[in-house]
Formats: structure tokens, sequence, C-alpha cells
């Protein structure tokens, strides 16, 4: 029986800060508090923000003081505010923001039944922040927020790169690796609950258990994970480019459990811009990478992300850019201008490009990404790819949606259905009829694959 009251949380920014907000979910099952599907049920919100980009940071602003005026029109008893906003920001915030009711920061989600539950008007708002040393694993309760057919395992928590354009290490601490016996029960367990797809995620997935065990251990959790029964895709994100082991590109190789996808966050390609943004450079260049990766057998699929407008990129940097992408044809990408976000070292740094060359940058390699899209897309019109059927299309009830095992969740693109009987959560056989810049259009050729 629930003795709390409902909480209704709203989880802001990435994948990594979504599994925070499954646990404090699952603290609040736990501690008695019922979880509200609407605002409108709740006594109590939780808003768990991001704070890394400016964007970000007015995008959580925006939240708190929107979801305060239901609380002023006496819908709700109390607002809590958690994450990387909180922590970027400090004890500044209960001045600035007086209609939050307490405050966590991003190492202290394990105590939000007790701020939740402090209603002692004389006492100063409760503020919870201090240096992120905790890493919540398999026994710390979690409330699955994904579709039940999908999840995120969050192998570590932390970072210790030191890129001078980011502020990850302030608000989330150093990198520290997750036991991998923890994870495999974790992952046991979201397969008895039906998982068929676990997305692996950290700050970087590729230094897994250096920490720990004094080497990387990414390739030993792989093998950990596909010999669980029920799971059918296990795709690891956010992998640095200088780490990308040929043991590993042998087990996506040679294990179909394992997604032919890589999530390489390049940035940019100029050597002189990515030492200055702090990523030094491997023992092989982005292109070296791409043609060892391309020249594998199962075909992967490459995402990356790069940024426009770092300072000090020339014409002569971006014009560089352009032909990284030409040549790496990637299959799914993502482009960003820099961001001078205070407290970190890029901040400073000069030359400035100008705002408005930046976004005529992102603007420019976006454009050529859709040609490449686009021609990759059409490649795969007539081919038979296995799709994980996601249920009808965000754009209209008429379609169906899927992704096959080169779309990550939340990031990429769809296969839209408009033919076949689909079952959601269930792997099935698609026939590609159709191909636009990003998304491919099919039809279902009969029941889900085994």
């Amino acid at each position: 029986m629930r003795k709390n009251g409902k909480v209704f949380l709203i989880s802001l920014g990435c994948a990594k800060n979504l599994v925070d907000s499954e646990h404090m979910l699952g603290i609040l099952d736990s501690q008695g508090f019922g979880l509200a599907s609407r605002i409108e049920d709740a006594e109590f919100a939780l808003i768990n923000t991001c704070g890394f980009l400016q964007s970000a940071v007015e995008e959580a602003i925006e939240t708190i003081l929107e979801t305060a005026r239901l609380k002023d029109e006496g819908k709700l008893k109390r607002l809590v505010v958690a994450g990387c906003f909180v922590q970027r920001y400090g004890y500044k915030l209960v001045k600035e923001i007086p209609e939050v009711d307490g405050w966590l920061g991003t190492g202290e989600i394990r105590r939000v039944a007790d701020i939740l539950l402090n209603d002692n008007e004389n006492a100063p708002v409760p503020f919870l922040i201090g240096k992120p040393t905790f890493l919540a694993d398999h026994h710390l309760p979690k409330v699955q927020s994904t579709p039940f057919y999908t999840a995120y395992l969050r192998i570590a928590e932390g970072c210790s790169h030191r890129c001078t354009y980011c502020l990850i290490p302030g608000l989330r601490g150093p990198f520290r690796s997750r036991r991998l016996k923890s994870l495999i029960e974790e992952a046991e367990e979201m397969a008895e609950r039906g998982v068929k797809e676990i997305n692996l995620i950290a700050q970087d997935t590729s230094q897994y258990g250096n920490d720990l065990y004094g080497e990387t251990r990414l390739e030993d959790l792989l093998e950990g994970l596909i010999d669980i029964n029920g799971i059918r895709w296990v795709r690891p994100l956010y992998v640095h480019p200088n780490n990308v082991s040929e043991r590993f590109l042998d087990l996506i190789d040679s294990q179909e459990t394992i997604c032919p996808y890589l999530d390489l966050p390049f940035q940019h390609v100029n050597q002189t811009l990515l030492k200055s943004m702090g990523r030094e450079p491997g023992q092989e260049t982005p292109g070296e990478l791409i043609v060892r990766i391309r020249n594998r057998k199962r075909g992967v699929s490459i995402r990356t992300t790069l940024m426009v407008g770092f300072p000090g990129e020339t014409d002569e940097m971006f014009d560089q850019l352009c032909a990284f992408v030409k040549m790496a044809e990637f299959d799914h990408l993502g482009v960003f201008a820099f961001s001078p976000e205070k407290g970190t070292a890029a901040a400073g740094l000069r030359p400035a490009v100008d705002r408005d060359v930046a976004e005529n940058r992102l603007a420019e390699i976006m454009t050529l990404q859709a040609g490449i899209s686009k021609k990759i897309n059409q490649r795969k019109i007539g081919s038979l790819l296995p799709v994980l059927i996601e249920g009808s299309s965000p754009e209209t009830d008429l379609l169906l949606a899927g992704r096959t095992a080169t779309m990550a969740p939340d990031v990429d693109t769809k296969v839209l259905i408009n033919e076949g009987e689909g079952i959601v959560g269930e792997i099935m056989p698609v026939e590609i009829t159709e191909a636009h810049t990003y998304d491919l259009v099919g039809k279902i050729l009969g029941p889900d694959l085994k």
C-alpha cells in the first residue's frame, strides 16, 4: 500500500542521465511512493536535469519554472531538482530559484526519498551535493523507463579524460567501472523481464575495467553478455576512437548478438585542433581507423559526432573535416557548434570562431551528410533486414516503426513499415522497398526471427 503520495519524474538529457532517473524511480517505489504517469496526478515532482551545455541549462531552467507554476496552482506539494545542472551551479541555485523545495547533486541520487519526505517548512531548503563518487550497481533499485524490449546498461560512471571543452569530469567525477559480475547479474535480470536489446553506456565504454583491473575489459564483458539467454542484441555506445582493438572488431565480426555498430565520437580530424581539444591523437589517424573498420567482413555501421567552430578552426581545417566526412561515409552523424562553457579551458581559447561562421559550417556538413545518408540508404533497397518492431510511428499511426541492429535508440534513424503485421518487441524480417534521406521504408515478410 502506498503511503507517501505519487511522484512524477521528468528526465532531461542523455541516456546516462536516464539511468539515474530509473534508479531514483526504483528507490521511490521501494520507499512507498507511487509513480505517476501524468504530472496532474502527482503530489511530488522530480526533475533530473542536464547541465552539459548552455542550451541544456536553459532547458532545465524553463522546465523547473514551468513545473513550479503547477505548485503555485496547488496541484503539487513539493518540487525537487537533481542532476548535472545542480552539480554545475551549486548552492547559489537556492537563492536564484526559490520555487524549488530540494536539490540533489549527481552523487546523491540514493537520498532522493529523504529529500522528498523533508517537509519542515521552517528549515532551510535541503541541498545535498558533494564530490561525485557514488557508483550505482545492480543492488540499487531501478524501474525501467524504456520500452520493455530495450534497456540501457551503464557499465561505468564519470570520466577521466581532460577534453578542454567538456565539464563532465567535474559534473560526474572520475571514471569508475562497475564490477563485471554486477553487470552480468543486472543483464540477466533484464533478460528475465523480456529485454531483447541491451545498450552499453558510459562516458567512454572502451575504458571499461581499466580502473578496476589494470586493463580494459570491455571484450570480456561482451563475451559474458552474449551468453545470456534471451538477449538478442548488445550494442556498446560511446567508444573512444583511440581504443578500438582488433579483439573488439573480431567479436563484432564473429558474434551476431553484438550489433555491427560503432559509436565513435571523433569530434574533428585535424591533429592540431584535436590537441587543442585535449584529445591526443592515437597510434592511427581517424582515416586509418575508418579503413580498418570498413575492411571487416560484417559491414560495421559507424556513427560519429563532430564539432565545428572550435577556437582556431580555420577554413582549411574545416575543409579537411569535410573531406574526412566524404571519405568515411558515416552511417549516422551528429554535428555541434562549439559552445564556450564557463569553467572549461576551451572557453578562453583564441582565436574564437564567429558564431555565424560556426553555424554555417554546421549546416554545410549536415547537407553533405544528407547526400551520403541517402546514397547509403538507397543501397539497401531490396534487402531483407531484421527489424526490432517498436510500435506506431511518432508521425502517423498508419505506419509502424522499428530499428535494425545498426540503429541505436533515441539518436538514430528508423525503418518505417507500411505493410504486414508487426509485433511490438519482436525482431521481424523486413524487405526494404524505399529509401529516403534518413529513414528506410519496408514491409514485413514473415513471423519474428528467433
